[in-house]
């Protein structure tokens, strides 16, 4: 279901305080140096300050995301989650890639005319992150909820980077980021994604297949070859971030027995404030 696109919950502060800055605010030349890997990071060269997607962030609430390529099943299972969680009480917000208002006729519209290129691809996507971290991703943070998002910042570095952007460039953009307290990638084989999406519906979206970055005229090839260059950036990423792996080839009912206990670690702090009630927040939103 997709998201409102404006605050569901009152919290203390403004949604645009320094723990929001603009997304936008110093973005560095697309330009940068060859020798840089394909996540974006650089060699170690002494002591660095730490970004906010290495810093624990110091709200009330959780955030649980969940990243892989299409045709991975992430989605089902965050629902699958998402129902469980609110069965046993817990307040649930739910947010999606790519689901802004702000943004979304300028995609459509960029979309069906192939107006877009790589760089105002990611601009737009990095808009509607921007939109949603301000009144669908901090709110609820700060109140005490649960926040479960269908792709996060990781799904930009994979996707953007896999289209030619520079992946520093990308991480500057989504600098204001806020690291999640649990982060899944369902890792799945190309041809098992591409058999799930073919069986599905009729033909494979353009953008999804990469069509746009010209690897092939023949859609199914064009897929197979864009989504491995997102696969093999997101296993970089897991190693980089500490996202949990899920086979997302096991049945759908053991992969959530998996995801279950993995957030079940991340909940006992929070479910001790919540039995003191600390946490302030009993109600449920998506």
């Amino acid at each position: 279901m997709p998201e409102k696109d404006r605050p569901v919950i009152e919290t203390t502060g403004s949604p645009g305080d320094p723990a929001a800055p603009e997304l936008l605010a110093a973005v560095p030349s697309t330009n940068g140096d060859a020798g840089q890997s394909s996540t974006g990071r650089k060699p170690a060269a002494g002591a660095a300050p730490k970004t906010l997607l290495e810093t624990p962030h110091p709200y009330r609430g959780r955030l649980i995301c969940v990243e892989g390529i299409d045709g991975s099943g992430k989605s089902t299972q965050l629902l699958l989650l998402e129902r469980w969680l609110r069965s046993r009480g817990y307040p649930v917000h739910f947010t999606e890639w790519n689901s802004s208002r702000l943004v979304r006729r300028s995609m459509q519209r960029g979309k069906k005319k192939n107006l877009l290129t790589p760089t105002t691809f990611s601009l737009l996507h990095a808009v509607d992150f921007a939109d949603r971290l301000t009144y669908q991703i901090l709110p609820p943070l700060k109140a005490g909820m649960i926040v479960l998002a269908d792709r996060y910042v990781y799904t930009a570095f994979a996707r953007d980077v896999a289209r030619g952007v520079h992946p520093e460039w990308v991480r500057a953009v989504y600098s204001p980021a806020l690291r999640p307290d649990l982060t899944l990638y369902f890792r799945v084989p190309i041809d098992v994604s591409l058999e799930r999406l073919l069986a599905g519906r009729a033909k494979l979206k353009y953008h999804e297949a990469g069509m746009d970055v010209g690897l092939s005229t023949d859609p199914v090839e064009s897929f197979r070859m864009f989504q491995s260059r997102v696969l093999e950036i997101y296993d970089q990423l897991t190693l980089e971030f500490g996202m949990r792996p899920i086979d997302a080839t096991a049945e759908i009912p053991d992969q959530q027995r998996v995801i279950r206990t993995m957030v079940q670690e991340i909940l006992r702090n929070y479910d001790r404030n919540r039995a003191n009630g600390k946490n302030g927040v009993t109600s449920q939103s998506r």
